[in-house]
């Protein structure tokens, strides 16, 4: 399981130090890819797996599920760790999430998100502003 928050910057080369807490679970080789909120994704091999099987359940005649299959899998990109314990962030990776010095490292149960420092920053506080309305809105789900 992946949790924490860590910040780190990206060098001129788009290297990325991977916290030393999540190498493990990560494997010396994991999935990076477009994520919601204008964050990169990045899975384990195996819950990437996992991820695909259901993706590959939806119906190709829904034009949403071919669209959302499309965003996930056309930016996915094996990432190795290097004995730095770094990852390249592919250039396009970089654009979408507009990283471009400082980022967070989130661990999230089973996947890491990488976000722009600026875009967590927005983010989180939005969010914290609104946290007793989300979780009131989470209560349908069993938590």
């Amino acid at each position: 399981m992946f949790m924490g928050e860590y910040h780190h910057n990206v060098d001129s080369k788009g290297r990325l130090i991977v916290p030393a807490k999540f190498r493990d679970n990560l494997g010396e080789a994991f999935i990076l890819t477009r994520g919601l909120d204008q964050c990169l994704f990045g899975y384990p091999k195996d819950e990437w797996t996992l991820l695909e099987e259901k993706l590959k359940g939806l119906p190709l005649t829904k034009k949403d599920a071919r669209a959302f299959t499309r965003f996930f899998f056309s930016g996915a990109t094996e990432c190795e760790i290097d004995k730095q314990g770094r990852i390249n962030i592919a250039s396009p990776l970089q654009q979408y999430a507009k990283i471009e010095k400082e980022c967070v490292v989130l661990g999230v149960s089973n996947r890491i998100e990488i976000w722009s420092k600026g875009i967590w920053e927005d983010y989180f506080s939005d969010s914290e502003e609104s946290f007793s309305e989300i979780a009131e809105n989470m209560i349908g789900f069993d938590i």
